[in-house]
This record gives C-alpha cells, structure tokens and sequence, in this order.
C-alpha cells in the first residue's frame, strides 16, 4: 500500500463534491493501492452541512480512506498537498455583471493560489473547476508562482465528454468507442467541440467521425450548438447545475493525470497556453488536445487547422483574453 496523499477538495459541502468525494475515497482516481487523506474546505456558513458529508464517509468504511479533515481554514487546508480539486466559487446570480463574477472570483483564487504557494507541496497537482473556471485557474497560477505553471489545468473534459457522448449516440456505439475528439478554448458557450481528428470505432475498426456520422450539417450545426449549451439545458430541466456529470469528468480529468493518455489518444484540459504551436494568445488557460506521461501533460502538436475551425479557435480566445485582462485588473487592485 503506498503512503497516503493529501487531496484537497474545497466546495466540500456542495453538490459536486457530493459525487465527487466517493469515487475518490473508493480508489476509482488514484488506484486501489492509494491511501487517501481527503481535506474538505468549504465557507464557515456551510460546516454543519460539511459536518454530515464527514459522518456519510466515514459510514460508507473505505478501505483506502486513511483520514479526513474537515476545515474552514485555508492554512489547514493547504498544508502539504499533493493534489488540490478546487471546486468552490462564486456562482452567477440573477443580475450579476460577468465583471461582478469575476471580481468576486478573484477575490477567491488569489486567497487559494497565496495559500498553494505558501503551504502546499511545489509538486502540487491543481485542477480549478470553480465557474469561470479558465480565469479563475490563472488568477490561482499567478498567485501562486513558484508551483510551475504545468501544475495547473482546468476543467473542460465535461464537454468533451458531453461531445463524445452526441457522437456516440448519433451513431449508436458507446462513448467509449469514441477518440480524439478536441475541447478548444473557454469553458463557456464559446467553446468549440472540434471532431475534425476524431475517430470512431465501428465494427473494430477506426473511421472518420464526419464519415460514420454522416451528416456535416449536424456536426459543424446542432452538435456544436448542443455542446456548448448542455450545462444552461442540465439547469433549466433540473433547476440545478450539472453534477453527477462534472465530479465523473474531475475523476476522468484525475485519473488521466495519475496515470497517462493511452497511446495514440488525446483528451482536452485546460492548460497553459504558453509555447503553444497553435496561434493562441500567450498568458491564457485555453483548452488544448492534451497527452500525458510521468504525471505531465504535453499539447498534441501538429493537428491542421481548417478555416472553419480558425475562426472558432480565435473567438473563444478573445473572450479569454479579456476575461484574463478584466481579472488582472482586479488582481492588481
């Protein structure tokens, strides 16, 4: 059994933790040899709530689950990680300015990524899922910068998931059977499900995703349109925001950093954008086509650019960037 890692989940008490938390404690992220020591920090107004989280994981006898701390404090909560889930922020509400939000969530990742940088291990793995997840993961980078930039990624693998499981199911296959698809961008409706090196396995073998389809007018329409609207459809038919979903894409997200991409094969994260060969605008968390190794994610380099997928590229990275340029102001202040 290998030694216990110290996993911070912040939003403990919310409802993506909810789902989130077992499949952690169960070994589904880590592996099944992985002690864990699970840190859940969420606001003093929610602890008797966090209070009932604890006594249900403790209930449930994980075999894997050495200890669980439950805190307000974010020194208590930032000490010595190896692996931070930052699910908490501030959520939209009825008539809020997106340039409220944003301060508001300022406000949050600066706190965090100060306290990663002050407490946490320098091999911290941070993954930001808090909305808007793409700026709220740089402003917890910039805050915090002797953790290396790689460290950080968001959360857009909900989308890809959401993009794999439209194609699944128009060609009537598992979602599993389903690759290479790419999330470019922001983790809002500007997003672009992109399925131009995306392969679908039919009968055993690899096709094309535009030829198993086939239908172009519903992949470069409706699918993208689906894609980038499915988390407004899971609240206006639920009136809540996707959940189940969200904590199945954190442990997909996790578990591929854990243990590596299969060869051959892509997923999409928010990563640093950096270096990148792809035209994007440095200084951005921006959603690229990711391999990872060793614990390191790589972006797929190579991949051609049609004009239809340029155009869509470039305009979720101009609403990044100011989004970044709104949020460094405020950083600034």
């Amino acid at each position: 059994m290998s030694e216990p890692i110290r996993v911070l989940v912040t939003g403990a008490a919310g409802q993506i933790a909810y789902s989130l938390l077992f499949s952690i404690a169960k070994g589904d992220v880590f592996g099944m040899d992985q002690q864990i020591i699970l840190v859940l920090l969420d606001i003093p107004s929610m602890m008797t709530v966090l209070e009932g989280v604890v006594m249900e994981l403790q209930d449930c006898s994980f075999s894997l689950l050495k200890d669980i701390i439950a805190t307000d404090n974010e020194v208590v909560a930032f000490t010595d990680l190896d692996v931070a889930i930052l699910v908490g922020s501030m959520p939209r509400k009825e008539g809020m300015e997106r340039k409220d939000l944003l301060k508001a969530n300022v406000k949050i990742f600066k706190s965090q990524g100060a306290a990663l940088e002050k407490y946490a291990k320098k091999t911290v793995k941070v993954l930001v899922v808090g909305n808007p997840a793409n700026t709220n993961c740089l402003i917890a980078a910039k805050s915090a910068p002797s953790i290396p930039k790689e460290n950080f990624s968001c959360l857009t693998r909900l989308d890809h998931n959401r993009a794999c499981s439209q194609v699944a199911m128009h060609c009537g296959i598992r979602a599993t059977e389903v690759k290479n698809l790419i999330i470019w961008g922001n983790h809002s409706s500007t997003q672009y499900p992109d399925v131009h090196h995306c392969k679908v396995r039919i009968s055993g073998k690899d096709v094309e995703c535009f030829e198993a389809v086939n239908n172009d007018t519903w992949l470069k329409g409706d699918f993208i349109n689906i894609v980038q609207q499915r988390g407004a459809a899971v609240i206006k038919a639920r009136k809540l925001s996707s959940a189940m979903s969200a904590a199945k894409a954190i442990c997909d997200h996790m578990k591929d950093i854990w243990f590596g991409t299969p060869e051959g094969e892509f997923v999409s994260m928010g990563v640093y954008s950096t270096g990148n060969h792809y035209g994007i605008q440095e200084d951005l968390i921006y959603s690229f086509p990711v391999q990872i190794q060793d614990k390191s994610w790589k972006i797929v380099d190579g991949l051609a650019i049609n004009e239809f997928s340029r155009a869509k590229m470039d305009a979720t990275a101009k609403e990044l960037m100011e989004e970044r340029d709104t949020a460094v102001n405020f950083l600034e202040v």
